[in-house]
């Protein structure tokens, strides 16, 4: 792929309107420096002088796809408190309509608190509830699924695990995307791993596949073997193994197996490259691309934010600068 190709393909991304359905997180960062150690015990005592709230998991998926000019569509709860008052602040500043996000009285908003001194990150502190949401709440999820149907050009499912995706919900938006023949790409945790049956994209990490294949994944032939249980369990036209430092493997149900390497020069921070890369896989699939080249460009936005500290989503100079790097031009 070269330059003028790379930059017409996400191009093509703009518009694209994309339902995700999924955790909304809340990122909490606290940044300072350490000069002593707690009298009270032996531990760094931080002194915080800036603050910071960022979106995180299904809300840093909207986020990605708002950088490359997509219009998103959350599906999504939130506790009633002031946390998730400051999600909706923070969408509604990026202009993202947030009609179809809940308040659930009964459980915290998710977030994720992480204090930080001197680059290094010291303690996270997170306050979630994992139940699953009641039947009143499924109900609107699937509904609201429902009622944007007809508009949108691909869905992102983004579990992690944090109840809103219940084996309801999930049987009912996989059936209507797949009655209307739109694509659907699936972030999966290790509940619910093996719900996802005929997505167009499953993209699990090396340590899901193991965990729920049950078979060591340390050799090339043995993420073969992983991967040939986990498409004739799941069916998906795609499955993508992300590898960390190794990248990404791609296997499609014609048998291909594609490998692509990690782009990232420097690595600060791993937070929201799961988001980022589902992200520009479901554009590059709602814009026609190949998974080969979407996947590329997928695994050059996981570069771009890998080398920021904190949750960043990829823009398009991101991925462009990560092109240009890697190839020298």
């Amino acid at each position: 792929m070269n330059l003028g190709e790379l930059t017409s393909i996400i191009d093509s991304y703009q518009g694209k309107k994309v339902a995700v359905i999924g955790d909304i997180i809340l990122d909490h960062y606290l940044w300072g420096k350490v000069e002593r150690i707690s009298p009270e015990a032996p531990v760094p005592v931080v002194d915080v002088d800036k603050e910071e709230y960022r979106l995180g998991g299904a809300a840093n998926v909207v986020y990605n796809l708002r950088a490359l000019a997509a219009k998103p569509y959350p599906i999504g709860i939130t506790g009633d408190d002031l946390y998730g008052e400051q999600i909706f602040a923070i969408l509604q500043e990026l202009g993202i309509d947030c009609d179809n996000l809940f308040r659930d009285k009964s459980r915290p908003t998710t977030r994720k608190s992480r204090i930080i001194a001197h680059q290094q990150q010291v303690v996270r502190i997170d306050y979630e509830s994992r139940k699953d949401c009641c039947q009143e709440l499924e109900e609107r999820i699937v509904d609201s699924f429902k009622n944007m149907l007809p508009a949108i050009d691909g869905v992102v499912i983004q579990d992690y695990n944090k109840g809103l995706l219940t084996p309801k919900v999930i049987a009912e938006v996989l059936k209507m995307a797949a009655d209307a023949e739109i694509p659907v790409a699936v972030d999966p945790k290790f509940k619910n791993f093996f719900l996802y049956r005929k997505a167009t994209l499953f993209k699990p990490n090396i340590a899901e596949l193991q965990k729920n294949t049950g078979l060591p994944v340390e050799t090339e032939e043995e993420l073969n073997q992983a991967a040939r249980i986990l498409m004739h369990k799941l069916d998906p036209e795609h499955l993508i193994i992300t590898r960390g430092e190794k990248g990404m493997t791609v296997f499609s149900k014609k048998g291909n197996r594609t490998d692509i390497p990690t782009f990232a020069q420097e690595v600060f921070d791993v937070s929201g490259a799961g988001d980022t890369v589902i992200s520009a896989l479901i554009l590059g699939l709602c814009a026609g691309v190949s998974i080969e080249k979407a996947s590329l460009i997928a695994n050059h936005s996981a570069g771009a934010v890998c080398g920021k500290f904190g949750i960043h989503p990829a823009y398009k100079e991101d991925i462009i600068n990560s092109f240009k790097n890697y190839n020298k031009l």
